[in-house]
């Protein structure tokens, strides 16, 4: 049998946002790609407007907390910093977000993961190019596509439903966007993992004086009154300190604003525990196998419910009068084994949606 050629593969997804997870699941899925043996870069995308929106968010991050001019400083080297790491990703040539008959012609676009189908995203709701428009490709697959806070009862109206249809395959990661499409056009699609939790992670490994000693990983900002004091006191009773990174929670131990996206891969996989509210603070913790607990949040309640129903982690979440003993258990005991049962499953079906993807390519052009 004749080997079949390796594919020119393009990842459309959020890859310049100054955040930890979207830097992650992009990188995880574009050098998944190239393991597997083909030529994948990011479709390097830009656009001024989104540009400064996603600056402004970055020196911002805490609103509506304010932030302390002396944070800016700080916000301003971990952006840099974010800047040095992009140029680290294997990126296509530039073309702008509204003119993608600039870009390169392939034999595949995976668009996703990150919330590509998000119609209420700040500064990506509604382009029509994470919807496949205008992308130049053979095939267009989606792998972990979200629709963020996008709910399922608001529906997606014929003109996005339409443009699913021009999706060649469809996976999503979670059921909030499995149903928003299988409503929308009749298909089903497969549920599969975030990169960051399906993929091997290539981080530089690095020593910290800061880290020496078991610590508990803040990661996220604006938490409730309550969830503050239980990790105080969690930290107090074990003797742990807390560390926040990339955003400033003044209640604890120790903040580190100026991570980039390899120091928040090492602290997140060094963690004793993890007291996050957000998405990737819950995925991070899973790919470690970390105890943790997570405050649900009506911005990300969507996604991090989700996510926690998927894998069977619910006694992790926690809310305005969950028990004191739920907390501790969450951020003490070891991860269960049926939840890692259940991230083993979905790695082999997230494997062969991919594998099957690529391989319909691949006989199509050989």
């Amino acid at each position: 049998m004749n080997q079949l050629r390796p594919l020119n593969i393009g990842v459309l997804t959020f890859h310049r946002c100054i955040n930890y997870g979207s830097y992650w699941q992009a990188r995880c899925l574009v050098e998944d790609l190239i393991a597997r043996g083909h030529n994948a870069t990011i479709l390097d995308h830009y656009s001024a407007r989104v540009n400064i929106a996603e600056w402004k968010c970055a020196f911002r991050p805490t609103l509506p907390e304010p932030v302390p001019e002396t944070d800016y400083p700080l916000y301003r080297q971990k952006i840099s910093q974010f800047f040095q790491a992009f140029e680290e990703l294997p990126l296509s040539r530039k073309f702008k977000l509204n003119q993608p008959n600039e870009m390169e012609d392939y034999d595949m676009i995976v668009v996703g993961s990150d919330e590509v189908w998000n119609l209420f995203h700040a500064w990506y709701g509604k382009c029509p190019l994470f919807f496949g428009d205008g992308l130049r490709a053979e095939t267009i697959i989606a792998y972990a596509a979200s629709f963020g806070n996008y709910p399922v009862a608001w529906g997606l109206g014929e003109e996005w439903a339409n443009r699913l249809y021009n999706f060649d395959a469809i996976s999503v990661r979670s059921e909030n966007a499995q149903l928003n499409v299988k409503n929308a056009t009749g298909i089903d699609p497969e549920i599969v993992l975030d990169p960051c939790l399906q993929f091997q992670m290539n981080f530089n490994k690095r020593s910290y004086k800061n880290l020496q000693e078991p610590y508990i990983a803040v990661y996220g900002h604006n938490f409730s009154d309550s969830f503050i004091e239980r990790t105080k006191d969690f930290s107090i009773a074990t003797k742990t300190r807390t560390i926040s990174i990339g955003y400033r929670n003044d209640w604890a131990d120790e903040n580190w604003l100026v991570a980039d996206p390899h120091d928040f891969a090492n602290f997140m996989e060094g963690a004793q525990a993890v007291a996050t509210n957000f998405f990737h603070g819950c995925i991070f913790s899973l790919r470690n196998e970390k105890p943790f607990v997570c405050e649900i949040t009506p911005y990300r309640s969507q996604k991090i419910e989700g996510l926690m129903h998927l894998v069977g982690a619910e006694t992790h979440l926690v809310r305005e009068g969950s028990g004191v003993e739920d907390f501790y258990n969450g951020m003490s005991e070891p991860l269960q084994g049926r939840i890692i049962q259940k991230l083993n499953d979905l790695r082999e079906t997230s494997n062969e949606y991919l594998d099957s993807a690529l391989g319909t390519q691949q006989h199509r052009v050989a």
